[in-house]
């Protein structure tokens, strides 16, 4: 069984926190009711588990999170967990803790996208400055998802036409050279420039230029026709 705590809700829905969580997977029961604990004295939601599969079978609350789990697991390794969530798009931040680690065991983890890797015993401060940095690292992800998303349904809302004269306006072309590309006239272009200006919000040609980048729109002239 899951070991759930969500203060000051005891024994409440975790789903429910506005806070960050702290995932903890660890098969040592005493470890892991230490780091619940600590995690708690800081104000911390904490959800343990007792395996990788365990974790993977329960519905995750879609909040702020850090995972710290254990790098030796019955079954399913911590490592191999890793890769697993990789596959899932899961994209937790992971902390990893051992008493067993070794440089290619850490090297692999780190290669892996992991916040931290430490070695037991580790004193609660580093463990604790370890979840600052793994929350904070989830809570800028979080924010970049979300702009993108708020983009791309602004850039959803342009005709075609506009999306096109989007895309060349971010390689830097003029109205009358973009005019030629669509087979356009000038006066037309600007319409068109003015427009998506309004819809996506951009106050300046370097704010669009911006949501160009941030969107990972293509802008060859040669896609343009």
């Amino acid at each position: 069984m899951s070991e759930r705590s969500a203060p000051p809700r005891e024994g409440g829905n975790a789903e429910a926190s506005t806070n960050a969580i702290v995932f903890v997977v660890e098969d040592d029961v005493s470890m892991r009711r230490s780091l619940t604990n600590l995690f708690q004295s800081v104000g911390l939601d904490v959800v343990a588990f007792g395996s990788a599969r365990e974790m993977l079978q329960s519905r995750l609350p879609d909040v702020v999170s850090c995972l710290v789990l254990d790098i030796r697991l019955p079954g399913q390794s911590g490592l191999e967990f890793q890769a697993e969530l990789a596959r899932l798009n899961i994209h937790v931040p992971i902390i990893f803790i051992t008493g067993h680690g070794d440089i290619p065991m850490s090297v692999r983890a780190m290669k892996g996208g992991a916040v931290d890797f430490l070695t037991k015993p580790f004193r609660d401060q580093e463990l604790l400055d370890a979840v600052v940095a793994a929350t904070e690292r989830d809570r800028k992800r979080r924010k970049t998802q979300q702009t993108i998303a708020e983009l791309q349904a602004l850039f959803e809302t342009l005709s075609p036409r506009e999306q096109a004269v989007m895309k060349l306006v971010a390689t830097g072309l003029m109205n009358k050279q973009i005019a030629a590309e669509l087979g356009l006239a000038e006066i037309t272009v600007k319409i068109y420039r003015g427009h998506l200006m309004k819809k996506m919000r951009a106050r300046s040609l370097a704010d669009l230029i911006r949501m160009t980048e941030t969107l990972s729109i293509r802008t060859s002239r040669s896609e343009q026709t």
